[in-house]
C-alpha cells in the first residue's frame, strides 16, 4: 500500500493531481491509516498511470471516465467502445496535423518572401502580406 505522496512520486504526478482525479470521480481511495492518511494498491497505481497516458494522447476527462468504465466492467462492454473511442481522437488529431501543416505552409512562405535585411519595416513583406490576408479573411 502507498500513501498518496509515494503514489504521486512513482506516477510522476502531484498528490494533488491524484486529489483532483479522485474529485472527478475517477480514483478512489476506500483504505486509511488510523492517523487519516489515505492508502492506495498497486491497482490504484495502474489506474492513475492509464489516466496519465490517456491524457497525454489527448483524451478529455470525460473520454478517460468512459474508457475507465470500458476497462472496469468488461463484462458489459465490447472492444469496439474502445475502438470508436480511439477512432474518434485519431481524426482529432489528424485534423490538427492537416491545420498545422496548412499554417507551416503559410509560415514558411511568409518567411521564404522577406529578405531579412536591416532595413526599414515600413516595406517589410512580413507585415504587409499578414495585413492582406487579415482584409481578406471573413469572420
Amino acid at each position: 500500500m502507498f500513501r498518496i505522496g509515494e503514489l504521486a512520486r512513482l506516477a510522476d504526478v502531484t498528490p494533488d493531481t491524484i486529489r483532483y482525479y479522485e474529485k472527478q470521480q475517477m480514483m478512489d481511495h476506500e483504505v486509511r491509516t488510523e492517523g487519516g492518511f489515505r492508502l492506495y494498491s498497486e491497482s490504484d497505481l495502474q489506474r492513475l498511470k492509464f489516466i496519465r497516458y490517456a491524457k497525454q494522447l489527448g483524451f478529455t476527462l470525460e473520454t478517460i471516465r468512459e474508457l475507465l468504465s470500458i476497462r472496469i466492467d468488461p463484462e458489459h462492454h465490447t472492444c469496439q467502445e474502445s475502438k470508436s473511442i480511439v477512432q474518434s481522437r485519431l481524426t482529432e488529431v489528424e485534423s490538427k496535423i492537416k491545420e498545422l501543416q496548412h499554417m507551416q505552409r503559410s509560415l514558411q512562405r511568409l518567411n521564404d518572401a522577406c529578405c531579412g535585411t536591416a532595413h526599414s519595416s515600413a516595406y517589410c513583406s512580413i507585415l504587409e502580406a499578414l495585413e492582406q490576408g487579415a482584409s481578406q479573411r471573413k469572420e
